[in-house]
């Protein structure tokens, strides 16, 4: 099949409208028309249902689509690749990770990772669904729990626990509980049960749940959770690397915890000679070992 014309039928598929493909395409609407007319003639088919309000892809047209995403994702894969055969670490590095983890840890740190590769541009997707890297939703993910795919590269960062903190003058004006029966004059914050989140802060919430807890506050992400513990409402299950950015966060109850949840960064394969890839995972690890160390001491 005719790449220009697949590549026309993958823009109008996408856009559902041939004006808003051609205006993409730098074509007029007639010639793109022209090409996908052309196209159906050339398979025998129907790709797209024509009404009033744009165009619905037929069931061949659906296949055909599928077809031209995955192609289109493996040629922004090989031209990435290729830009990265340059010296300079520069373009576009799309990273996913979990909301509380990007918006608590990450997003703070990388000031110092754009200082150093100005050039760069981040795409960060923060959510609790896992992309997939081998088909390239994203480039470098770092996600609470080892990724199962065997084709990508995996590095574990760090393992981290969730734990009970809270400000001191909330602790102040409600008093430091000293066992799980004085949290029945405390208002417990954590994320909703129905959240996605790691399964080690979920048991954790469990287990305070069984307890006499008259009230409580539930988000559906821990920089929430933080906010609310920030706003003086009561103690928050949080993860543990937060006290290094909020210094003056108290630890309540300190030997109830989580299991400990491991931290992996991961990238596919294909993006083993990445520069880009390379300079943000060097620049993880780097800041990873400085955490620990400071930690440590």
């Amino acid at each position: 099949m005719d790449w220009d014309k697949l590549r026309i039928f993958h823009a109008v598929a996408d856009a559902g409208s041939l004006t808003h493909a051609g205006d993409t395409l730098h074509l007029s609407q007639s010639a793109v028309s022209r090409q996908i007319r052309a196209l159906e003639e050339t398979l025998s088919v129907t790709l797209f249902h024509r009404h009033a309000r744009g165009l619905i892809l037929t069931e061949q047209g659906e296949l055909l689509f599928e077809a031209t995403k995955s192609m289109t994702k493996r040629l922004e894969a090989a031209s990435a690749r290729i830009r990265d055969s340059e010296d300079e670490v520069f373009g576009e590095l799309r990273v996913t990770t979990t909301t509380g983890f990007g918006t608590l840890w990450l997003a703070p740190r990388l000031p110092a990772l754009y200082e150093k590769y100005p050039s760069l541009k981040i795409d960060l997707m923060l959510e609790e669904r896992l992309l997939d890297l081998p088909m390239r939703e994203a480039d470098v993910a770092i996600r609470m729990k080892e990724p199962s795919q065997a084709d990508l590269i995996r590095r574990r960062l760090m393992n981290i626990r969730m734990r009970l903190y809270a400000t001191p003058e909330y602790l102040e004006m409600a008093g430091t509980p000293l066992t799980m029966a004085d949290f029945a004059s405390h208002r417990l914050i954590c994320q909703q049960a129905g959240a996605a989140q790691v399964a080690a802060g979920a048991q954790l919430v469990q287990q305070l749940m069984t307890n006499d807890i008259p009230s409580t506050l539930t988000v559906n992400n821990y920089f929430g959770v933080l906010q609310g513990v920030l706003s003086h409402l009561g103690i928050g299950v949080l993860p543990d690397y937060l006290t290094e950015d909020f210094p003056k966060l108290v630890r309540v109850l300190p030997d109830l915890e989580s299991n400990e949840v491991p931290v992996f960064l991961a990238y596919p394969e294909e993006l083993r000679q990445s520069k880009r890839v390379a300079a943000f995972r060097d620049f993880v690890t780097e800041e990873i070992f400085a955490y620990r160390q400071r930690q440590r001491g």
